[in-house]
């Protein structure tokens, strides 16, 4: 076994464990952890998903990881895909006001807890092979595939295995496993 890829993996995944499994009742910088480690999910989601061919124009083309709105992470989400890649292309942060099909996004988070406004942005990318991530959504026609919670002081998501189907993406059943809820009917 080479040593030098065991560690640092283990490191990482000991890392990883910490983050989602601090509590967030902690009294300082707990928003920080709570950003720190739903940006290291949206980073880590592209290896369980497979996204058809189409979903790139060419195949230069970066893997687009779109922050919609207000975006909460600031450099947090840089750190995390910095110098990375997701199936091949280099994955680049882009922060948008609002999202549409000309934005050739792979994955959508949307930085709102407005359902109306949700549903606005989901609409814009509705069929596209785009892996939309909302946070802390309660209305279920406003969640994205994912959707962040948060339950037992921990940062979990929700899955909706349909809504991906039905644009074309393919969830693993590693990531479908740890989901907190997982929805398979439309």
């Amino acid at each position: 076994m080479n040593r030098s890829y065991f560690l640092p993996n283990i490191t990482c995944m000991a890392m990883a464990m910490l983050l989602v499994t601090a509590n967030p009742a902690m009294p300082a910088d707990t928003d920080s952890l709570e950003l720190a480690v739903k940006a290291t999910f949206l980073y880590k989601f592209q290896f369980y998903i497979t996204w058809p061919p189409r979903a790139f124009a060419a195949g230069t083309d970066p893997f687009n990881l779109c922050i919609v709105g207000d975006d909460p992470f600031g450099d947090l989400i840089d750190q995390a895909v910095n110098g990375q890649t997701a199936g091949g292309h280099r994955v680049a942060v882009r922060r948008l006001r609002a999202v549409s099909a000309a934005d050739h996004c792979q994955m959508m988070y949307l930085a709102t807890d407005d359902p109306q406004l949700a549903r606005r942005e989901l609409s814009a990318v509705g069929g596209l092979p785009v892996l939309t991530v909302t946070d802390a959504i309660d209305d279920d026609s406003a969640k994205g595939m994912i959707n962040f919670v948060v339950a037992d002081d921990r940062v979990r998501f929700e899955i909706d295995n349909a809504q991906a189907a039905r644009n074309g993406l393919a969830v693993s059943s590693k990531l479908l496993g740890v989901a907190l809820a997982v929805r398979t009917t439309p």
